[in-house]
C-alpha cells in the first residue's frame, strides 16, 4: 500500500489518479482544518504520534512507499516522514509545489527567514497589513501588531485571542485577481505579509500587490536537506507511486 501524506491540492490530484488506477493507497490528513477538502480514495485523519507512531503505522499497514505531499511549511511532518521512512527502509518521495522565489516581482519583495522577523518588519513598515500566514503562525504577530489595523485571512477561527484592532476573515482559496484587488482596496491595505507557499491558489494577492506597488513581506522556505528525493511535478509523483505499487 502507498501512503500519501496530504492536505494540499497536489496531494488531491495525486490521489485522484491513483484512485482511478485502482491502486491500493491511503491519504493521511493532519486534521488541523475543521472542514478539509477530502481526496479520492481511503482517508485517515489525525497525527501518528511522532516518528515512533509513524514507524508503527508503516509496519502495521505494510506501507510500500510514502509520498510526502504536505504543505511546504509542514516542517514537522516532513521531518518525521524522513526519519520514519529511513528507519523502516521505506522509499520516500517529497512532492513539493514550486515556490515563488523566481516569480514576477519577487526580487522586489522583503524576504525574511521566519515569522518572528516578518512580524518585526511588518510593525516597522506597515499600518494596515494583510496577514496571510496561516492560523497557526498568528501568535508571532499579535504582540508586535497589537496596535495595527490588521486584516488576517484564515480557513478556521484562530485558537488564540487576536487584538481588537484586527479583522479576521474566514475564507478558503482559490482567489482571483479582481476579488483580491477589491479586498485590498476595501481595507486600505499597505503591505501584504505571507509565506512562500507557492502555487496558484493564493497568488492573485501577490500580483495585486505588484500592480498597486504595495510592499510584500515573504517568509522563505527552509531548503530540503541534501539527499532528499524531491519533485515539484505531480506527474513525476504519479509515475513514482505507480512504480512503487508494481513492485513485488
Amino acid at each position: 500500500m502507498i501512503l500519501v501524506l496530504g492536505g494540499t491540492s497536489e496531494a488531491r490530484e495525486l490521489a485522484a489518479v491513483l484512485h482511478a488506477d485502482g491502486l491500493t493507497f491511503v491519504s493521511s490528513l493532519a486534521g488541523r482544518v475543521a472542514r478539509p477538502r477530502l481526496p479520492a480514495g481511503d482517508v485517515r485523519i489525525g497525527g501518528f504520534g511522532g516518528v515512533p507512531g509513524l514507524r508503527d503505522y508503516l509496519r502495521a499497514q505494510s506501507i510500500r512507499a510514502v509520498v510526502d505531499a504536505t504543505h511546504p511549511f509542514a516542517k514537522g511532518m516532513t521531518a518525521n516522514a524522513r526519519a520514519a521512512c529511513a528507519a523502516e527502509h521505506v522509499p520516500l518521495l517529497r512532492l513539493e509545489r514550486p515556490g515563488w522565489a523566481h516569480a514576477p516581482g519577487a526580487d522586489g519583495w522583503h524576504w525574511v527567514d521566519d515569522h518572528q522577523d516578518a512580524a518585526r518588519l511588518t510593525s516597522e513598515i506597515s499600518v494596515r497589513p494583510f496577514l496571510t500566514v496561516g492560523r497557526q503562525e498568528l501568535g508571532w504577530f499579535t504582540d508586535p501588531l497589537k496596535h495595527h489595523h490588521v486584516l488576517t485571512r484564515v480557513v478556521d477561527t484562530p485558537s488564540i485571542d487576536v487584538p481588537g484592532t484586527w479583522t479576521v476573515l474566514l475564507s478558503r482559496g482559490p482567489y482571483d485577481h479582481d476579488g483580491e484587488r477589491a479586498l485590498i482596496h476595501q481595507h486600505g491595505i499597505d503591505a501584504v505579509v505571507t509565506k512562500d507557499s507557492g502555487g496558484d491558489y493564493t497568488w492573485p494577492k501577490m500580483s495585486v500587490a505588484d500592480e498597486l506597488d504595495i510592499p510584500v513581506i515573504v517568509v522563505r522556505r527552509t531548503p530540503a536537506p541534501d539527499g532528499d528525493d524531491v519533485t515539484h511535478e505531480v506527474a513525476t509523483a504519479i509515475a513514482w507511486a505507480r512504480s512503487m505499487a508494481s513492485r513485488a
